[in-house]
């Protein structure tokens, strides 16, 4: 599956558009990170625990995404984007999504 933030694939022809596909996941933030978190954010520095956590949700829904479009036939995806929302605090929602095509 070819998955491309670009609305065109250099080489490549798209002979049908599939529509919209999406993933998501929501993820909340454990209570042992959140503690580790809090003494990280006192001595300054990334806080590795909350970006593991981003990282796993948007692999997920890139995942989620891409078999989507494979439901539907397509070979790709084109214009593919992530969104972040808070869902309530302390969760967090990771949507990916794009176009699913067949391109040749």
């Amino acid at each position: 599956m070819i998955v491309t933030t670009s609305h065109e694939l250099p080489g490549k022809t798209v002979v049908k558009t599939l529509g919209v596909v999406r993933g998501n996941t929501v993820r909340a933030r454990h209570l042992g990170k959140d503690i580790a978190a809090v003494f990280r954010n006192m001595i300054g520095g990334e806080v590795a625990e909350y970006t593991k956590l981003m990282a796993e949700a948007r692999e997920q829904a890139l995942d989620r995404m891409v078999a989507a479009a494979e439901s539907l036939g397509a070979n790709a995806i084109v214009s593919m984007r992530f969104a972040t929302s808070e869902i309530m605090g302390g969760a967090a929602e990771m949507l990916a999504y794009g176009t699913a095509v067949v391109a040749e």
